[in-house]
């Protein structure tokens, strides 16, 4: 017996202690989900902890993606074969999308790994299918839809996971999904029109073009990064929303906090990145807010430009211990989160971020580092009509897989899990289903604990009016 047909047996083995049908259990959710979502607020800046609510009050799916800890605990219940590997630990569909290579070319994958952490692969795939359930049900597809995107993810897990077991080491490693690739295969025009549209908004997500758009100059003519509330502020202006006793603001200016952040995270760089980085100079720092997940969480902008002021944007970005350190037996053998996220997505990308680095800021926060915005792009699923949500299910799970064989070297004993059937298809779609609800029976506690003010909630233009000139 080869070791891929070993792998493959050890695979089917593991159904008789985890069924396929098990995993259509939702998991431990005789819980009250407040004082999760309290606990996922606590270390973030206080005045933006409304606004991360705020975001999450949208929608069920906003709070879906908001608030990975509350699936991690429920997950924590559920079955899995016993197949430990490095995972996303956050893997909605709306963590997938464009990114550039070093070499300017740009591929389609998961794109944010702030929660990578070892872990049972099954637990990506669950979240994958019920964000695909939430996100159907929040845009008004009927349930013939609903029903066909999750079976189109874990179809194309289940096909891109078999295939990649006939692949060698190096094949499997250099494999990536580019949209060229995308462009050739067989697919609706709607579908086919999207990824065009994907591929030239990438085109145009440079620096330069990033530039006009979030900066100024003062009238010294100095090229400063613009506030924006609550999107982007600086520390030390009166628009800051920092807490008045923060440990940054103890710093005189931002430049002390810059130089230690700088000077751990270029050791962390190749030696040829490292010189790149020496030939550009720093202008600016400012705080960013991003996405639902992450409002609160710490993330600095840094503008430079080298010397024919051509410009760089480096974004900082707290790393946090990951929402799954605490519900999984195994452990990261990385002390410092940054770099068990970059870690993470190298080893689960195809290719990764020029500047992709890790370092530590005087107060002992980690971060992890990386280029902002560079050709990045995020599906707008608003647009997408039946047939291409349905093309976007298939290359999700195509891409999980690929990046869950990546990471583990372990694609045959997935596959001989998971087999030729719709055994596990089914049982995740009852999954999703049964999550789905769970999810909506949670927004209703969260919605109410909103109104009653147990939970204080802002959006964005309830902080931008409170700094109208």
């Amino acid at each position: 017996m080869t070791s891929t047909q070993s792998l493959i047996a050890r695979g089917k083995h593991a159904r008789r202690q985890c069924p396929r049908a098990s995993q259509a259990e939702v998991g431990d959710t005789r819980r009250d989900p407040l004082p999760l979502i309290e606990t996922s607020s606590k270390g973030r800046v206080k005045a933006l902890v409304p606004l991360r609510y705020g975001r999450m009050l949208v929608s069920p799916f906003t709070f879906y993606r908001g608030n990975a800890l509350l699936q991690a605990h429920d997950l924590a219940g559920t079955p899995n074969m016993g197949l430990v590997t490095p995972i996303c630990g956050d893997c909605h569909l709306m963590n997938f999308g464009g990114f550039a290579t070093p070499e300017r070319n740009l591929l389609f994958g998961v794109n944010d790994f702030d929660e990578a952490h070892p872990g049972p692969w099954e637990w990506d795939l669950k979240r994958l299918v019920a964000s695909f359930m939430i996100a159907a049900r929040h845009l008004n597809h009927s349930a013939s839809v609903q029903e066909e995107v999750c079976r189109q993810v874990v179809g194309a897990y289940q096909q891109s996971v078999t295939d990649s077991r006939e692949l060698g080491a190096l094949e499997t490693w250099y494999h990536a999904i580019t949209y060229d690739d995308l462009m050739n295969e067989p697919l609706g025009k709607a579908t086919l029109a999207h990824i065009q549209r994907a591929m030239e908004k990438a085109q145009r997500r440079t620096h330069a073009r990033l530039l006009p758009k979030i900066t100024e100059r003062d009238h010294h003519g100095h090229l400063l990064i613009r506030d924006d509330l609550p999107q982007i502020f600086h520390l030390h202006k009166k628009s800051s929303l920092l807490d008045a006793n923060d440990d940054w603001l103890r710093m005189n200016n931002w430049h002390p906090l810059y130089d230690a952040l700088r000077k751990d995270y270029r050791t962390t760089l190749q030696d040829d990145r490292r010189a790149l980085l020496d030939r550009f100079q720093v202008h600016d720092l400012a705080f960013k807010v991003v996405g639902v997940g992450s409002v609160g969480t710490r993330c600095l902008v840094a503008l430079l430009t080298d010397d024919q002021h051509h410009p760089l944007f480096l974004q900082f970005k707290e790393a946090r211990r990951s929402v799954l350190a605490g519900y999984v037996d195994a452990k990261s053998p990385l002390r410092h989160e940054g770099q068990r996220v970059v870690e993470g997505q190298r080893l689960m990308q195809s290719a990764s971020d020029l500047f992709l680095g890790w370092t530590r800021a005087p107060s002992g926060r980690d971060f992890y580092v990386r280029q902002l915005r560079d050709m990045k792009v995020s599906a707008e699923l608003e647009t997408f009509d039946a047939e291409t949500f349905g093309g976007y299910a298939r290359l999700c799970g195509r891409a999980l897989a690929r990046a869950h064989a990546k990471a583990s070297g372990m694609a045959a004993c997935i596959s001989g899990y998971i087999g030729q059937s719709d055994a596990l298809a089914d049982a995740l779609l009852q999954y999703a289903l049964g999550y789905a609800a769970q999810n909506e029976r949670d927004f209703e506690i969260f919605q109410k604990a909103c109104r009653d003010g147990r939970l204080r909630a802002r959006s964005e233009a309830d902080f931008a009016a409170d700094h109208l000139p």
